[in-house]
């Protein structure tokens, strides 16, 4: 059987489409700027001698790595008001987006830290200059430049991952598409 789309039946629900379309665009930038935030501090954590800040940030990093985000998200929404802190849907998406892409980000960030070539380092440290100006100044800026594609791509995934937000009842652009289509299409 072959559907035909019909677009002009849209047009009295884009309103409702829009809006859900500029949450789900505000919650991606959102998630990424203060992802990518969250990546840079933890790769220069991460980057410098072990204490017990990197050693507690990697654990931060695995644990967020190795569940996958609808739990995350289960948690924050579900598991957080046991312990008293009770977040409304949006908050508790931006909050699991922030953590998820902060933990990509910091692996992201500080693999091409490590691939900065080891003269670059040692020119800095002929310089005297100290770890965080080497970090800021030299290193830095050549391994944001070679992160920026892999970024982009996993700010691809936080799109999509917008998507799942639906799941807690928060209405972005799938569940706008959701609810138009459970008032307006025939069951089959």
């Amino acid at each position: 059987m072959l559907e035909q789309l019909n677009f002009p039946a849209l047009w009295p629900y884009w309103p409702e489409l829009l809006a859900g379309l500029g949450v789900t665009i505000q919650l991606t930038v959102l998630a990424t700027v203060g992802g990518v935030g969250l990546g840079i501090l933890g790769s220069a954590l991460r980057s410098g001698q072990a204490s017990w800040a990197s050693r507690l940030w990697g654990l931060y990093v695995e644990i967020i790595r190795n569940t996958p985000f609808v739990v995350q998200l289960f948690f924050i929404m579900f598991g957080l008001p046991n312990l008293g802190l009770k977040l409304t849907a949006g908050k508790a998406v931006l909050l699991v987006m922030l953590i998820n892409l902060g933990a990509y980000s910091t692996e992201i960030i500080r693999a091409n830290i490590q691939v900065t070539p080891k003269g670059q380092w040692e020119a800095s440290l002929c310089l005297s200059l100290r770890f965080g100006q080497i970090l800021c100044w030299v290193i830095a800026p050549q391994a944001i430049r070679i992160a920026i594609a892999p970024t982009v791509g996993f700010a691809v995934q936080v799109i999509k991952g917008t998507a799942l937000a639906s799941i807690i009842g928060f209405i972005e652009l799938t569940k706008a598409g959701t609810i138009f289509e459970q008032r307006n299409l025939p069951a089959v």
